[in-house]
């Protein structure tokens, strides 16, 4: 068995590996080609360029530099400029294209200045424009362009409570989607009628491009009416700021105009197009294991619900490996992606996946042969300078004789200090793209 700093380097291959397949530059490059210097194939579709007008790239998110550079090299000279907006320290030189750094996962005031010069640099535009709108994981808490009498710190402060709440992505975005005058199909609005080509990295379960960012090119089947559910099924109807109270609630009375619904004519004139996502990301990880001798299996690339609980999964599959070599022999690596969601109550530090691996080294404690990261493919775990967290069937009895309650921190909710102190958090930096989370286990 290689020591546990030789498993962890194998692991962060793998994890490197499955990155680079979902970059931003790779992704745009495979989707998007230009052939005979005027013809631009995005996907199945082709345009002709010579029939435009203006040729403009918009778009947010973590990755969407990297998108953006790509699509400055394919179109070259015929590119009119842009505005992208990405989070502070994810972005990168362009020539064409002006670039905004702004806050997340909660919104600040550069996020509003981008909205705007998006806003502004889209005003007016015919049916003979042609906009190039890149989207990625992050856009959603990136581009906040609250209506008017909801001001930033309200959308804040309902953003965060969201977040700490346990709701899914899904659950988040519906209420921001109604809390924006660009998303949910809002933004495609105010782009109508010229036309529009979305590539998108998706940061969610089931690549819905509606869910994705909010979805502001995407037609939006939630209403006013499902904010409020979500909102009560959580409990905070009552704690959220009036204004936002009283603008969802005018929103179900009719007094304010829902979101674009599908059937919409401007949806004719747009195409959404998934670039990269999670399983592309996972099958890569599967076939660098593979090299490395392991027999290996992709779990899911859907893994929702309660962070704690699908930790307890994944520790359930590991113990079934090792007890009945069952559903793969050892030495196996199994592999698995999605998006947990985390009540946080503590005060502590820490994300999902660092919280995931804390709680999966109470089950794999004392269980020989067993490694694992669990990571954010974006670099970043929660508010926090880290990935994620490796853990091992040593993981607590080190722990231990550091003096540590692991049992303490995780009612805190502080699993980024638990594993500073024990050398075991894994700090990537910025990876430039983001296809949510990934879990990879070695069990021998």
């Amino acid at each position: 068995m290689k020591s546990l700093e030789a498993r962890k380097r194998l692991l962060k291959g793998i994890f490197e590996g499955a990155v680079d397949a979902v970059s931003p530059y790779t992704a745009v490059k495979r989707y998007v080609k230009l052939s005979r210097a005027h013809i631009l194939r995005a996907g199945t579709t082709t345009y002709d360029l010579r029939s435009y007008r203006h040729i403009i790239c918009i778009g947010a998110g973590k990755g969407v530099c990297g998108m953006a550079r790509a699509v400055e090299e394919v179109l070259g000279d015929r590119l009119d400029g842009g505005v992208v907006v990405t989070k502070y320290g994810h972005s990168l030189r362009l020539e064409r294209i002006h670039v905004i750094e702004a806050g997340h996962p909660l919104p600040d005031r550069n996020g509003i200045k981008g909205a705007e010069r998006i806003v502004e640099l889209t005003r007016g535009l015919k049916r003979d424009d042609l906009v190039i709108c890149l989207i990625t994981g992050g856009a959603s808490a990136l581009l906040p362009a609250p209506p008017p009498g909801i001001t930033l710190r309200d959308k804040q402060y309902t953003t965060r409570l969201l977040i700490n709440s346990g709701a899914d992505i899904g659950e988040i975005n519906t209420v921001r989607k109604h809390l924006s005058r660009i998303k949910g199909g809002r933004l495609l609005k105010n782009l109508y009628p010229a036309e529009v080509i979305t590539l998108i990295i998706s940061d969610v379960v089931g690549n819905d491009p509606s869910t994705i960012a909010s979805g502001p090119t995407s037609p939006d089947p939630t209403t006013y009416h499902h904010c409020m559910e979500i909102l009560k099924r959580y409990g905070l109807l009552q704690r959220i700021p009036p204004s936002v109270r009283r603008y969802l609630m005018d929103g179900m009375r009719g007094k304010i105009e829902e979101t674009p619904e599908p059937g919409n004519r401007i949806f004719k004139r747009c195409r959404n197009i998934i670039v990269a996502d999670n399983l592309r990301a996972l099958l890569t990880a599967k076939k660098m294991a593979l090299r490395m001798g392991f027999k290996t299996l992709v779990l899911t690339s859907t893994l929702t619900g309660s962070t704690h609980q699908c930790a307890g999964f994944m520790g359930s599959i590991i113990k079934e490996i090792k007890c009945s070599a069952n559903p793969i022999k050892p030495p196996a690596c199994i592999i698995a992606g999605g998006e947990t969601t985390l009540e946080v109550k503590g005060r502590g530090l820490g994300g999902r996946n660092q919280e995931f691996a804390l709680v999966l080294a109470g089950i794999i404690d004392g269980l020989k042969g067993v490694t694992v990261l669990c990571a954010g493919t974006d670099g970043t775990d929660g508010p926090t300078d880290s990935a994620g967290a490796f853990v091992d069937s040593s993981t607590l009895r080190r722990a231990r004789l550091k003096g540590m309650d692991w049992k303490r921190y995780l009612r805190e909710n502080d699993s980024y200090n638990f594993f500073k102190n024990l050398g075991d958090l894994f700090i990537t930096g910025p990876t430039g793209t983001n296809v949510m989370d990934m879990v990879v286990a070695f069990v021998e």
